[in-house]
């Protein structure tokens, strides 16, 4: 059986940049004709113009908050019929019956699936970790609300895969049915996969079946991927998102992380559009081939850069070194993104809150949120209201500490995230 997923992986550099600015002008022309919000961002633009990089550079970067703000503004129009232009925003080309499933990431943002086969683009990524044809892939991503579940079970599906639909929590009932199936891989995030292990020892369940892992969410330490080594389990990373699918994964190098092969890629520098020098730390910008949901240069605010040469596990396109934090406060807390605008939120429910910041801190596994609240108003029932506001509008947990009078800096910062993964 082939190394490599197919024959894409291994085309030469210049067959393949020469592949994707071939197809670029009439992912544009097809994106613009029928994603209303993508012919705004991209008006005035003729697709077949749009044949280099360069040319493509010229053109205007979507950012996420930009994406979240358009939907909003689409759902809000009283005016507007209901139906998947209202809810996308204009930026899905398919609608009700094309779509499968409709999913809602933090904010909320809503993503359509299609019916093509690795709609998410994962596949690779378990095929370059090890997942082969005819195996049991046991998926403990969420199946509610975000795609994770979906991007994984569909990916499996493509190489070859049964899936078993773990989902998150109820870890002992994890332990017990990983047991009784013996899977060979897992995925999921990394945080969770130590948590099923560390409760399958204290039950005493050997779970000698898994040697496998493919990871994303959160991050991945070396220490994480030793600690599942020495059980047994070779671990992997992807880094993708809920607009875009997959980005780029871990190969046997262990150098950094290959691009996906139906995107183009560029790093720029944060806050505008130019495109950095090789090597140097930027924003990572995606625009997707996709036909169904087209994004045309789409700012994640994820930092990152292009690693030089290439792979010497032979795939040949383009490395980056993996997620180097974020170009804006966005952070993501135990697989899901926490948005400045959802403090903001969160404040405006309360007025009692003059200033609030969220302090995101902890290790691998261990993430916790602290909202500090200066307020006049200090008592137990409004700290328990605003914990239920931050776990409404974030999805998560939250502690309360209350904030001297001018405590916090007035630096416009709103969420500070100094978690440790040493």
């Amino acid at each position: 059986m082939s190394e490599f997923f197919d024959v894409l992986e291994t085309r030469a550099p210049e067959a393949r940049e020469r592949d994707l600015m071939a197809a670029l002008p009439g992912a544009i022309a097809r994106a613009i004709a029928r994603a209303p919000a993508i012919a705004n961002q991209l008006r005035g633009v003729d697709p077949a113009s749009v044949t280099s990089r360069e040319a493509l550079a010229r053109l205007p970067v979507l950012r996420k908050h930009e994406l979240l703000e358009r939907q909003q503004e689409s759902r809000a129009d009283a005016g507007a019929p209901a139906g998947p232009a209202k809810a996308f925003g204009g930026f899905s080309a398919i609608g009700w019956g094309e779509a499968l499933r409709v999913f809602a990431s933090p904010g909320p943002i809503y993503e359509p699936e299609s019916a093509r086969s690795d709609y998410w683009r994962f596949a690779r990524a378990l095929y370059a970790a090890g997942f082969r044809p005819g195996e049991l892939t046991y998926n403990c991503f969420s199946y509610h609300f975000t795609p994770a579940g979906s991007m994984m079970e569909t990916a499996a599906h493509a190489v070859g895969c049964t899936v078993f639909p773990g989902g998150t929590g109820q870890t002992e009932q994890q332990v017990r049915a990983i047991a009784d199936l013996a899977p060979s891989g897992y995925t999921g995030t990394p945080s969770f996969l130590k948590i099923i292990l560390e409760k399958a020892d204290e039950l005493g369940v050997k779970l000698d079946s898994l040697r496998r892992a493919l990871v994303s969410g959160e991050a991945f330490p070396p220490s994480l991927r030793e600690w599942l080594a020495a059980r047994g389990i070779d671990g992997y990373q992807a880094y993708g998102s809920a607009d875009l699918g997959m980005i780029a994964f871990e190969t046997s190098a262990r150098e950094g992380l290959v691009l996906g092969e139906d995107i183009i890629v560029e790093i720029v520098r944060p806050g505008t559009g130019e495109p950095v020098p090789d090597g140097e730390v930027g924003e990572v910008v995606v625009t997707t081939l996709n036909p169904d949901y087209p994004l045309v240069r789409f700012g994640t605010g994820d930092l990152s850069a292009v690693l030089p040469g290439v792979s010497p596990c032979g795939r040949t396109n383009t490395r980056i070194k993996g997620w180097m934090g974020r170009a804006d406060q966005t952070t993501k807390v135990r697989g899901l993104f926490v948005h400045p605008s959802q403090v903001a939120d969160v404040v405006r429910r309360h007025p009692e809150i003059r200033r609030a910041r969220l302090v995101v801190s902890g290790g691998m596994g261990s993430d916790r949120m602290v909202l500090k609240v200066e307020s006049d108003v200090r008592d137990a029932a409004l700290g328990q209201r605003i914990a239920e506001s931050v776990r409404d509008v974030t999805k998560l947990r939250a502690d309360i500490e209350w904030a001297d009078d001018g405590a916090l800096p007035n630096d416009g910062k709103v969420i500070d995230d100094v978690r440790s993964y040493d």
